[in-house]
């Protein structure tokens, strides 16, 4: 069997009843070549009233990678951005040197229930990168290359190349995001993408070389080999990532770096304020009590 590790989410509380389930950073898994962060969030149904905005929070030295199945959010970043997230796009939001933002339910959705599911994922920057100028792109899913593969794959390259085709995003460094969709008694045969890979399965019944995919598991495949994927009794997609690792890196609350000061740093500047705000926010995520120390674990 190609999968070296299986990685099991663990459910963590964002607030206000709000659930995702982490894979990464992991015990026994810091990192997927440059993903150093992957939340997978429903699929829930969000109801009227219900107030699962994420407040702005500030980042530094990674980018974060936001992707949807179902429903749409409002995102709005100190450069003075705001975009609508909707399912298929690719939205790319370099920290660098240090951003805020917010992620809210857009204001046509309050008053109704809608189905959201997606997921959140954060690649580390090269540490050259790391103090680059922040931005951020969103690459509309119409602008994602699609192709078939294996006679019945339909894959789209959401970041890096894969089956022919180049995705339109740019990362910082080698990197690869899939997603993989199959119908009833489908597969695809995977050759060895990038250095380092790993599967997420999303929807239906997926079997790994012939092995049974369980929910809500990263499957981190062994350096160099290739795997098969084969859908059950009824569609069923998954996703891939991976690329080239960057290195081990400190992570401590929304901050990634190389070097333990620049955390510390960073920590000190949202505490007093000497990050630049969200244009028309006034509420924002205050620093966690327990503080980062230097001793803290490196991904």
């Amino acid at each position: 069997m190609a999968a070296a590790l299986a990685l099991q989410g663990h459910e963590k509380d964002l607030g206000g009843g709000f659930t995702v389930r982490r894979l990464l950073p992991a015990a026994q898994r810091r990192s997927v070549g440059p993903f150093v962060f992957f939340d997978h969030f429903g699929p829930v149904t969000e109801q009227p009233g219900a107030n699962h905005d994420v407040r702005p929070h500030p980042h530094i030295g990674l980018a974060t990678v936001t992707y949807l199945f179902e429903g749409a959010m409002m995102h709005r970043d100190s450069l003075g951005n705001a975009q609508r997230i909707e399912p298929g796009a690719i939205n790319w939001m370099t920290a660098g040197r240090g951003i805020v933002h917010s992620e809210r339910k857009p204001d046509d959705l309050r008053q109704r229930p809608y189905v959201n599911h997606g997921l959140q994922l954060w690649v580390a920057l090269p540490a050259e990168k790391e103090e680059a100028p922040p931005s951020f792109v969103h690459t509309p899913a119409a602008s994602i290359p699609q192709v078939q593969a294996g006679g019945t794959a339909t894959v789209r390259v959401l970041v890096g190349e894969a089956f022919g085709v180049r995705s339109p995003v740019e990362p910082a460094s080698p990197t690869l995001y899939l997603d993989v969709a199959l119908p009833s008694g489908g597969a695809i045969d995977l050759p060895p993408l990038a250095p380092e890979l790993a599967l997420y399965p999303v929807q239906g019944e997926l079997r790994l070389d012939g092995v049974p995919m369980l929910p809500y598991q990263l499957l981190v495949l062994a350096p160099g080999t290739a795997a098969r994927v084969e859908a059950g009794g009824g569609a069923a997609r998954f996703v891939v990532v991976g690329g080239e690792p960057v290195g081990p890196r400190h992570m401590y609350w929304n901050f990634v770096s190389s070097r333990k000061e620049r955390i510390l740093q960073a920590s000190a500047d949202w505490e007093q304020g000497r990050f630049d705000p969200v244009p028309g926010e006034t509420e924002f995520i205050p620093l966690p009590p327990t503080r980062f120390t230097p001793a803290e674990p490196m991904s």
